[in-house]
């Protein structure tokens, strides 16, 4: 009996890889080296890293539009290399940062350039084709838009017309370069569940480079974390925040990283101390709302100045110099605090 071929698990595979630019004949600058990546079927990978750090040299390396400077890159076991651009095709599809401007195809013919690695010079599609390119529309949940002109859809639904693209070229690898960018919040954070989504359903490889850190953080598998000359760190969203790796990376002094919630936190001037009493959602938002206006808080006894959450009837009580007043907002908070400051200055 002859046996069954094993499915390959790595995709994706950069062996002692260096990237960077060549400077002449004999001179080279390498950005980074010995880069050791894999990505395994199923699996959303996010890319980030600081401006400047050689995310899109990294990208356009793997891709096979840009040669590395030693090592290489395989794709389900095949080396990208020294393979046509035809054979690339048929192991890698990108989706690249560009807006789409061609109003006068359709969203069936974007994505309908997807099956050209697979057919002939004539461009005919066969059933195969076309069923290919329906399946990628309903994965993308378009398929009720095929027949509309592109410039018709919002930037949102150009760029789920993108990624339909990709799936319906049917590779094992698909790459995306800042896929969210264009975007408003709602379409992003929808891209972002809609790729983890696909990773799992269609079991392909998705890496893409971003600068949307906190989605990545909630909807990557792999985070590959660059900064510049020091290695690649790779591991889960959790691993990296908890050992310090995105914190030391996006360091900057002008704003903090806090572990706890996954957001960067600016970091204002302090102008004076006061106390906050209370906790939960109202807390956490009306400690915000303070660090902007210019106070340290604590919930420890400071200054002359208390604030008091009154959660059952959402208001703010404010004991300052023997006085109290209240509040109905934290709108109408900080513009007290702000008047009371300034008659004491």
């Amino acid at each position: 009996m002859k046996a069954e071929k094993k499915e390959i698990q790595d995709i994706l595979v950069t062996q002692d890889l260096s990237i960077g630019y060549k400077q002449g004949k004999k001179e080279s600058l390498c950005l980074l080296s010995d880069v050791n990546l894999t990505i395994r079927r199923g699996e959303m990978v996010c890319l980030l890293g600081p401006n400047g750090a050689g995310k899109s040299t990294l990208m356009r390396t793997i891709a096979g539009i840009q040669p590395p400077l030693a090592g290489c890159t395989l794709v389900e076991g095949i080396p990208i290399k020294d393979r046509n651009y035809k054979e690339i095709a048929q192991l890698l599809s990108i989706v690249l940062t560009e807006r789409i401007n061609v109003g006068n195809l359709t969203v069936y013919h974007i994505v309908s350039l997807g099956r050209h690695p697979y057919t002939s010079w004539m461009g005919k599609l066969s059933n195969e084709d076309n069923e290919k390119i329906k399946w990628a529309l309903e994965q993308v949940g378009l398929l009720h838009y095929a027949n509309n002109f592109i410039n018709e859809l919002s930037d949102g639904e150009r760029q789920r017309v993108m990624i339909a693209k990709a799936l319906a070229q049917d590779t094992p690898l698909i790459m995306l370069d800042e896929p969210t960018a264009h975007l408003d919040l709602p379409n992003r954070v929808e891209i972002m569940r809609l790729l983890h989504r696909l990773a799992r359903e269609t079991n392909k490889a998705i890496l893409l480079s971003t600068h949307e850190l906190d989605l990545a953080l909630q909807a990557a598998d792999l985070i590959w974390l660059m900064s510049r000359n020091e290695p690649v760190k790779v591991g889960a969203p959790e691993d990296l925040v908890l050992n310090g790796s995105i914190e030391g990376t996006f360091h900057n002094k002008s704003f903090n990283f806090d572990r706890k919630t996954g957001n960067f936190i600016m970091n204002y001037q302090k102008k004076q101390s006061i106390q906050l009493l209370g906790n939960d959602v109202m807390g956490f938002w009306t400690q915000r709302a303070l660090s902007r206006e210019g106070y340290q808080v604590s919930c420890e006894q400071v200054g002359d100045c208390c604030v008091n959450l009154l959660e059952d009837t959402m208001e703010w009580e404010v004991k300052q110099n023997g006085s109290t007043i209240k509040c109905v907002s934290i709108q109408e908070l900080l513009f007290y605090l702000r008047n009371s400051l300034s008659k004491e200055k």
